[in-house]
């Protein structure tokens, strides 16, 4: 095997944090080869048989998945007992089609109509189906899908992508992290990575070459950088590194059940950020202090609009999970990276700064009362708080107030059961974040994630310049400072829902400005705990 120079350094993105040692393992996607197609009848058969094969593996994946991959690979296998789509694949090979096109045509235009939608769920989707044509092909061409015996102690993958499924067939001892040339940290493998705490890096700058295997790897996820043939002070490093980070974790695990607590004693509220009722089925309702963010947006997936009952018992649901816990619901946050066929407008040259969040529920009001008759009757069941999204003008939140009274005085004068909730907004506008004592507002929530974007002029999704989007900013640092001061004077609550409160490294810095309340990822409440404990003081600036 060639020899690779010392130490070679490949970057890409994020998908998960966590930092894996280990041997690389280069996988290569399988050749396909040659097929001889045959009759209409015999190829139809063939694809019959091949779909078969696929559903039979996809099931046996299924049966020792977790929920989350389970729910993945259902929707694959819901697609392959769809009459309708499989008929346009029949419909070409009796044309004269042989199986594999046939296949491969339909499949095309299923991840084309996906991608059109736009937003990170449409484009996960889109990958799944990637996934099952491959699947298929390979079962029509007779390839072997199983797991490749190479697979070493502490493998780290190295790979052009990483479909969900094949993710789930790798996952095990043996698999400490993954880095792909491909894929996206919204993809489902990055889902399913963050899930497991496998570390994971997308995007990586290089090109696969077989020399690569075999080498020793450190892989820095939280960094997003692969290190090949770490020289012994980087690999020292590293394993100073993972100690600690066992040490962490010894640490949180103690903490987690407990409310949280400054060094100095003082209280800090820690709530859960939501995307997916489902993720509460394994989290325990003592572990924090409510629901801070509810993202409802999962509601209105696929185009759908769901309505005040299919809400309500969504909503019901948080309720009860919380135990007389505060539930904080965003309303639809649409728009930007999230469309709605039909509802948000299309062809927006910038839609990040376009007709999204608030501004989009205004101009749909009957959408919007729906979701606020859901919400005022499960207030009926505890404390639940109305957030709204993207909000620039005080004007705008009078209006949400105009339509919440006519909505609970309809609910009144039919005898529903209701209650009015209390009504917040969030902070990620820097006009609204500069003037928020001019808001009539219950409560303020920072939305750091868009904040960060705007206040620096930086998009989100854009790798080029996500040095610039940095959270430590003085800028940034200054306006949290200025929130949280009037929402002191004004006597009212005010929280972070974003990201920087589910980076332990930034918690010590905001708990500088002030922030008494954070909610985080469910994954980071041990962490997030552990940070606040060891808080005792000034973090510090970062110029």
């Amino acid at each position: 095997m060639a020899d690779l120079p010392s130490e070679r350094v490949f970057t890409g993105l994020s998908a998960t944090g966590g930092l894996a040692l280990g041997t690389i393992v280069v996988e290569k996607a399988a050749a396909l080869g040659d097929r001889q197609a045959g009759s209409p009848g015999q190829e139809r058969r063939a694809l019959d048989a091949a779909i078969a094969r696929a559903k039979g593996e996809i099931g046996a994946l299924a049966a020792k998945a977790d929920d989350l991959g389970a729910e993945i690979l259902e929707f694959q296998s819901a697609l392959l007992e769809d009459d309708d789509f499989l008929g346009l694949a029949f419909a070409r090979i009796t044309g004269g089609d042989p199986a594999q096109e046939a296949w491969s045509a339909a499949l095309d235009g299923e991840v084309a109509q996906y991608r059109a939608g736009g937003d990170d769920y449409f484009k996960a989707r889109a990958e799944d189906l990637l996934d099952l044509k491959a699947r298929v092909l390979r079962s029509l061409f007779g390839t072997d899908t199983k797991a490749p015996a190479r697979m070493v102690k502490d493998t780290i993958l190295l790979a052009v992508d990483l479909t969900p499924s094949r993710f789930l067939e790798l996952e095990g001892p043996f698999l400490r992290g993954a880095a792909i040339l491909g894929g996206s940290p919204t993809s489902h493998v990055a889902i399913l990575a963050r899930a497991r705490g496998i570390p994971l890096v997308v995007g990586l700058d290089t090109k696969l070459d077989k020399a690569m295997a075999g080498q020793h790897a450190v892989l820095d996820a939280k960094a997003g950088s692969l290190t090949i043939a770490p020289s012994s002070a980087t690999l020292a490093t590293a394993k100073d590194r993972l100690d600690s980070i066992a040490a962490d974790t010894r640490a949180w695990e103690e903490l987690i059940a407990r409310p949280a607590v400054m060094g100095d004693g003082t209280p800090v509220q820690v709530s859960i950020n939501l995307d997916d009722p489902a993720i509460l089925d394994n989290l325990p309702p003592a572990h924090c202090d409510g629901i801070g963010l509810t993202r409802t947006e999962f509601l209105f997936r696929g185009g759908r609009l769901p309505d005040e009952d299919a809400q309500f018992k969504v909503y019901r649901r948080l309720m009860a999970w919380a135990e007389g816990r505060p539930v904080t619901i965003r309303t639809l946050d649409a728009g930007g990276d999230k469309p709605i066929a039909g509802v948000t407008p299309s062809g927006e040259a910038n839609p990040f700064l376009g007709v999204r969040g608030l501004r989009l529920s205004l101009r749909h009001p009957e959408i919007f009362a729906v979701q606020l008759r859901a919400l005022a009757r499960a207030a009926a069941l505890g404390p639940l708080k109305i957030m709204v999204p993207m909000v620039t003008l005080p004007g705008e939140m009078d209006q949400v107030r105009a339509i919440l009274d006519l909505v609970l005085a309809d609910l009144a004068k039919a005898g529903t059961d209701h209650a009015r909730p209390a009504l917040g907004m969030m902070i990620e506008v820097p006009a609204a974040a500069l003037c928020t004592e001019y808001f009539e507002t219950d409560f303020f929530s920072i939305g750091s994630n868009d904040l960060v974007q705007y206040l620096t002029a930086c998009a989100r999704d854009n790798a080029a310049v996500a040095p610039l989007a940095d959270p430590r900013n003085p800028a940034v640092l200054e306006l949290i400072r200025r929130c949280v001061a009037v929402a002191r004077a004004k006597g009212i609550e005010i929280g972070l829902c974003g990201d920087m409160a589910s980076d332990p490294e930034l918690l010590p810095l905001l708990l500088d400005c002030g922030l008494r309340s954070i909610s985080v990822s469910p994954a980071q409440l041990g962490p997030a705990k552990l940070a606040i404990h060891r808080y005792s003081g000034k973090a510090g600036r970062h110029g």
